[in-house]
């Protein structure tokens, strides 16, 4: 069966909305002592209703909209236009919304799995979108930043390293270093490094989480797309079974060679 659009006019200023079958082709109707007849091809089809009139519909009919979301049925309300003047704390949340959106979007696959320990009934990237928001954006609206030193690309419980460094040497490769501190509060020599490089002028980040083992002393990020640009790194750890993850530990701002 298919609802019919637009709802037929009648005398009177009265209108209804006709169900038919999809093999009617005239329709002829009386109203009020009138004869009316009706070409169904010339009426827009809205919503198609496939399992009969208990079952669920798609399309539109009138403000309801329906249709299915993995293999459930479902109806909506139509949302309705409206204009308005967004208040200056409107504006101001999405002005952040925009700058967080903006770093954790490159970086989404990583933050997937550097967030899960505090992502609960949530996504690790939205566990990092919201520690964003709430931890490290500063300044006045609309010129707003993150603080990067604050900001974390990996949280969790594991022990980072002791003494961690980076420094940009030939073909753009970064070089990151650390003291090994295995054994300590449950860290081990079979950690890996979680390296990350985000460049805010391209909004892009490179990263691995297999950088070097803990006890190796040294890791390399190749950042050649990042070549003469100044780039924000990060350095975490993450067990050997990727169950385990440190709090990131910033080193700050380096132009890439």
């Amino acid at each position: 069966m298919r609802y019919l659009r637009p709802p037929v006019q009648l005398p009177g200023k009265a209108a209804v909305s006709l169900l038919l079958s999809a093999d009617v082709q005239n329709l002829q109707m009386r109203w009020k002592g009138t004869n009316l007849f009706f070409n169904p091809k010339k009426i827009t089809i809205m919503g198609t209703i496939q399992k009969g009139i208990l079952g669920g519909f798609s399309g539109k009919v009138g403000t309801v909209i329906g249709g299915t979301w993995k293999g459930i049925d479902y109806m909506r309300s139509k949302a309705n236009r409206r204009k308005f003047t967004p208040t200056q704390k409107q504006l101001e949340q999405q002005a952040k919304f925009t700058l967080a959106m903006g770093f954790v979007q490159p970086m989404a696959g990583l933050l997937e799995i550097t967030f899960r320990d505090f992502a609960i009934k949530m996504s690790g990237v939205n566990n990092a979108f919201a520690y964003l928001l709430k931890k490290a954006i500063t300044g006045t609206y609309p010129a707003f930043d993150i603080d990067y030193a604050v900001m974390l690309v990996s949280r969790g419980k594991l022990p980072n390293v002791l003494g961690p460094a980076v420094t940009s040497g030939a073909g753009s490769i970064l070089t990151f270093s650390w003291t090994d501190n295995s054994g300590v509060a449950g860290a081990k020599e079979t950690d890996q490094a979680v390296l990350v490089a985000y460049c805010p002028s391209l909004k892009q980040a490179i990263y691995t989480t297999a950088g070097g083992a803990r006890n190796e002393l040294t890791g390399e990020l190749n950042v050649l797309p990042f070549s003469g640009l100044a780039v924000e790194t990060w350095i975490g750890f993450i067990s050997e079974s990727g169950m385990e993850i440190a709090n990131s530990i910033s080193l700050g701002e380096v132009t890439v060679s």
